[in-house]
C-alpha cells in the first residue's frame, strides 16, 4: 500500500518517506539532549536562545503564598509563581518538549494549577497540574507556536488566584531566532483590589467586590507601585535599542500601553511575532494578553513607561521609568529653548472638597515624618521632584527655599487653597498655578514636617493644630 500511495504521488520510495519525515517534524521536532531552564524575577528576561535544535526543557516553579509590599505602608498578601509578582520568566524554543515540574509550598492554603497560554491541549496544562499544599504536579507540552505568551493560576476561584498575582510570560523564540538587541526588560501590568483605598497603611486584604466592580484601587507594573521608578528605573545607554516584554495579567483591565517621550520602531500586537507594526505610540495589551515593542533611545533623560489610561499612572500607580544616560541629542530635541508668562483669559485654580479625618494618626515626629513622604511621593513628587529640586521655570524648589521658611501658615495656605501668580524664590521668579489639594489635616501636617526637616530646610514642625488654625481662618 506505501509503495502504490508513492507512485500515485510521483514519488520514488525515498522520495515518498522523506515526504513523511518532513511532515511530521512540523508537528514533533528531533529532541537532542535536555537543559534545565534558566527562570528570572521582572524586569530580568533569561538569555537569548542560541542553540539550533530542539530539547527537552525542565521547568521547576514553586506556588507560594507571602506577604510583600504593594506600596509605601501597603502590605498585601499575595500568591506567586516563584516568590515574585509577576512570576518568574520562562524561555523555550519553537519545537521544544517542555517538562513542566509545579510544586506548591507546604504552607500554602490553597491548592493552585498553571495555565500556559503557550500550550496545545485540554486546559492550557490546568488540569493536569493541579497541586495541593505540599505537593508536585509533572506534565509535559511541546512548544507548537512562537510568541510571547501568558501564564496564570486557573484553580477555582480563578478570578481571585489571578487577582492575587499568579501570573507571568512565557517567550517561546521562533526558530530562526529573534534579532539582537542591547536591552531587554519584562514589565507587566496588572490590578489589585483592597478593602482600603490607594495608599491607606497597614496589610489590606483582598476586596471581591471590587473586583466584581472592576474597580481596582492599584494598577502597577511588576507587582507594586513604583517597582521600576526611581532606584529601581531600568537603565539604559543612549543609541542602545530596548524590548520590552510586555503582559497584562488583568484580571480585568485593558492596557493602554505608552513610553512617554519614545515613539515604538516596532510592535509584535498580541504577543505574535509574525506580525510587525512599526512607528507605533500606544499599544493595547488586552488583559490576558501580551506585547513586544522595541525602540532605539536616541537621546539622554527618563522616559516614563504608564498606562495612558492616565489617572491609572498617576492615581493608582502605573507608572515605571527608564534612566538613560549617555551623549544628548539637541538635534532629536532641543530641550526648552524659551521661557515667556502666558496668561489666557479665565484662568482658574482648581478646588476640590477636603477629606474626611484620617484613617492613621503619626503618634510622633518619627511617624509624622515617615507618613509625610508618602504623601509628598503620592501628591507632590511629580512637580517639585524627589529631592525637592524642582523644575527650572515651572516649578519653584522645596529645598533650601527662602518662600517655604520665611512663613509656615503661608507655607499651610497654599496647600489648602492652591496658588496663582508670581512668586520670587531663591531669586528667581515662577510663575504657574497649583491647585488646592485634597489633603487632611493629618496630612498637611506630615508632609510640610517632612519638607521642613530635608533638603536643608529649617526642621521645624507642623502640627495638625497648625493646620486647623489656618483653615479656619
Amino acid at each position: 500500500m506505501k509503495k502504490l500511495f508513492c507512485l500515485m504521488l510521483g514519488l520514488s520510495m525515498v522520495g515518498c518517506t522523506q515526504s513523511n519525515q518532513n511532515n511530521q517534524s512540523q508537528k514533533e521536532a528531533v529532541i537532542k539532549g535536555e537543559e534545565v531552564a534558566i527562570l528570572t524575577d521582572a524586569p530580568q528576561v533569561p538569555p537569548a536562545i542560541t542553540r539550533k535544535h530542539a530539547t527537552k526543557v525542565i521547568v521547576n516553579l514553586e506556588t507560594s503564598e507571602l506577604k510583600m509590599s504593594l506600596a509605601d505602608g501597603v502590605e498585601y498578601t499575595f500568591w506567586t509563581f516563584g516568590g515574585k509578582v509577576p512570576g518568574k520568566f520562562i524561555r523555550v524554543r519553537e519545537g521544544d518538549l517542555v517538562e513542566f515540574h509545579l510544586h506548591n509550598h507546604p504552607d500554602s492554603k490553597m491548592p493552585h494549577n498553571i495555565d500556559l497560554h503557550a500550550v496545545t491541549g485540554p486546559g492550557g496544562g490546568a488540569v493536569s497540574s493541579f497541586t495541593a499544599p505540599g505537593h508536585s504536579s509533572t506534565f509535559s507540552f511541546r512548544a507548537l507556536n512562537p510568541g510571547l505568551y501568558v501564564y496564570h493560576c486557573a484553580t477555582a476561584p480563578v478570578g481571585m488566584h489571578i487577582a492575587n498575582g499568579m501570573y507571568g510570560l512565557i517567550l517561546v523564540e521562533p526558530k530562526e531566532g529573534l534579532p539582537k538587541v542591547d536591552r531587554e526588560y519584562y514589565v507587566m501590568q496588572s490590578e489589585f483590589y483592597t478593602k482600603g483605598a490607594f495608599g491607606d497603611q497597614g496589610h489590606q486584604p483582598f476586596s471581591m467586590e471590587k473586583a466584581l466592580e472592576e474597580n481596582p484601587d492599584y494598577v502597577v507594573f511588576n507587582g507594586a507601585v513604583d517597582a521600576i521608578s526611581g532606584e529601581k528605573s531600568l537603565p539604559a545607554q543612549t543609541g542602545e535599542t530596548i524590548r520590552l516584554y510586555v503582559g497584562n495579567g488583568g484580571p480585568n483591565l485593558i492596557s493602554s500601553f505608552h513610553v512617554i517621550g519614545e515613539i515604538f520602531d516596532k510592535v509584535h500586537p498580541e504577543g505574535s511575532l509574525s506580525t510587525t507594526n512599526k512607528d507605533v505610540q500606544t499599544t493595547l495589551v488586552p488583559a490576558g494578553g501580551s506585547a513586544v515593542v522595541e525602540f532605539e533611545v536616541d537621546t539622554s533623560g527618563t522616559y516614563i513607561l504608564v498606562d495612558h489610561s492616565i489617572f491609572r499612572a498617576f492615581n493608582k500607580g502605573a507608572l515605571g521609568m527608564i534612566e538613560v544616560t549617555g551623549k544628548d541629542d539637541k538635534n532629536v530635541f532641543s530641550g526648552k529653548l524659551e521661557d515667556k508668562v502666558y496668561h489666557p483669559e479665565g484662568s482658574t485654580i482648581q478646588n476640590i472638597d477636603e477629606d474626611p479625618a484620617p484613617k492613621v494618626v503619626a503618634q510622633n515626629r518619627a511617624e509624622r515624618l515617615e507618613f509625610g513622604k508618602r504623601i509628598y511621593d503620592q501628591n507632590c513628587k511629580a512637580c517639585h521632584q524627589a529631592e525637592g529640586k524642582g523644575l527650572a521655570t515651572a516649578f519653584p524648589p522645596l529645598a533650601s527655599s527662602d518662600y517655604l521658611n520665611a512663613d509656615k501658615q503661608r507655607a499651610i495656605k497654599v496647600i489648602l487653597e492652591g496658588l496663582e501668580g508670581p512668586i520670587t524664590v531663591n531669586g528667581k521668579v515662577f510663575d504657574s498655578v497649583m491647585p488646592a489639594q485634597r489633603l487632611t489635616d493629618e496630612d498637611i501636617a506630615n508632609v510640610l514636617t517632612y519638607v521642613y526637616n530635608n533638603w536643608g530646610n529649617s526642621g521645624q514642625n507642623v502640627s495638625p493644630e497648625d493646620v486647623k488654625a489656618v483653615r479656619e481662618k
